[in-house]
């Protein structure tokens, strides 16, 4: 090899261009491997600081970069009120063909008249919802309890023919001009979900509203992609009936899939307005408030239900049906009774309570809320007496289940409990 001298300029030209490479690698070495080698150099963190503001702001801490939380689909709640009638199965029949739901909200006087149609609903996978026992504006807007007792009482009917208690309420008319501060409050604390709606078609405007006017109102543009659809499956609303195949059809070719109301959805409510407000209406009393309202809610919260093994019987208490304090178990009286098939009679004059726990018994029992005593009766015997502990909740009479039972005669009471419910047997 020859060996030759290059020439001063040349020669540092070179110079400065071998440092500059140098430098270069140098610069791009740490770059790559910064983060498996600590860098000693006092501008490091300065570099650091720079590297993280470019990574993904979603960037996970295996560096993955999370997808964007996808868009909540359109949705449309059908929902039917002042049902069932003769016209609810043409709906359930609609429905089913097009392979959806809705909810109903339902009318306790119509549930006692078509009992079948309420389970046909249930079975078919809908949402049941409470509209009151008679719709009847001037008693339920007259005060609070009158509103309150006509829920209770269908809520009872529903859960006679389906043992589900429907959490849901709409208000009939709306909760707008209706309800007032109270009414929200109270039915909160209740524990039930007053949800009005978003689109109304308009089926209930006048008697005999043509199809076509429904379709219209049942299209109007909403700016949201959640729609609450207020029709009615009630007497006289053969055109509701008629309208809904196309109602169907235009949500689908909008591309809206079908939904069911939840009471773990955010509800629908009108505001309290100035009409509701000019109404006055006397708020009922805390004491009133405490004995019927104030532990309603722990009928829809989760937990074990009580089996009761009476004999050849069996029936179920569910959450909030039952009461478990200091190693004994409450029950409603009432409802115990007619569980059981026997019956249960308040009289408010004595304020006794006269309960006969099974069918065709020819013993009764009294329960004295005065004295707090329950009496035993039976033909030809003296009566006999015990003291109990009651008390007035949820608007029932309430003591304790073994009292009950020995009062009734039951000499052997044996409770258990597994990870899925709660039983006592009773023999």
């Amino acid at each position: 090899m020859v060996n030759r001298e290059l020439p001063g300029t040349k020669r540092g030209f070179c110079r400065m261009l071998a440092l500059f490479m140098l430098m270069f690698f140098s610069f791009s070495g740490q770059q790559a491997f910064g983060e498996q080698i600590p860098s000693t150099n006092a501008e490091a963190p300065v570099y650091e600081a720079s590297r993280q503001q470019n990574e993904p702001l979603y960037a996970s801490s295996s560096s993955k970069v999370k997808p964007e939380a996808a868009a909540a689909p359109k949705t449309v709640f059908l929902t039917f009120d002042d049902g069932p009638s003769a016209l609810t199965c043409k709906v359930l029949d609609i429905l089913k063909k097009n392979n959806i739901h809705a909810t109903f909200f339902v009318l306790g006087e119509q549930v006692k008249r078509y009992p079948e149609v309420l389970q046909r609903i249930y079975e078919e996978g809908h949402a049941i919802g409470n509209h009151s026992y008679n719709h009847n504006y001037t008693e339920l807007y007259s005060g609070f309890p009158v509103f309150w007792n006509q829920i209770k009482k269908t809520e009872e009917e529903v859960n006679r023919i389906t043992g589900f208690r429907p959490q849901l309420v709409r208000a009939p008319g709306g909760t707008a001009g209706h309800f007032d501060d109270t009414y929200f409050r109270l039915m909160k604390l209740g524990g039930y979900i007053v949800t009005d709606w978003n689109v109304d078609s308009g089926d209930s405007k006048r008697r005999g509203v043509p199809e076509s006017e429904i379709i219209k109102g049942a299209e109007t543009p909403v700016k949201s992609d959640r729609v609450v659809l207020l029709m009615h499956d009630g007497s006289g609303h053969g055109e509701s009936v008629k309208a809904l195949p196309q109602i169907i059809a235009w949500y689908k070719s909008k591309g809206y899939q079908f939904g069911v109301l939840s009471p773990n959805d955010e509800p629908i409510q009108f505001k309290v307005n100035d009409k509701a407000r000019s109404l006055k209406r006397t708020a009922p009393s805390e004491a009133w408030v405490q004995s019927h309202v104030a532990g309603n809610a722990a009928l829809f919260a989760d937990g074990k239900p009580l089996r009761l093994e009476v004999g050849p019987q069996e029936t179920t208490l569910g959450p909030g049906e039952y009461l478990y304090e200091n190693g004994r178990y409450l029950v409603p009286v009432r409802t115990v009774a007619a569980r059981l098939g026997g019956t249960a009679a308040w009289n408010a004059t004595t304020q006794t309570a006269g309960v006969a726990l099974l069918a065709g018994t020819n013993k009764t029992l009294q329960i004295d809320m005065r004295s707090g005593s329950l009496s035993i009766r039976s033909p030809g015997k003296e009566q006999s007496a015990r003291s109990t502990s009651i008390r007035v909740f949820n608007d029932a009479v309430w003591i304790p289940l073994r009292d009950l039972f020995d009062g009734a005669g039951y000499t052997h009471i044996v409770a258990s409990e597994n990870n899925k419910e709660k039983r006592v047997k009773v023999f």
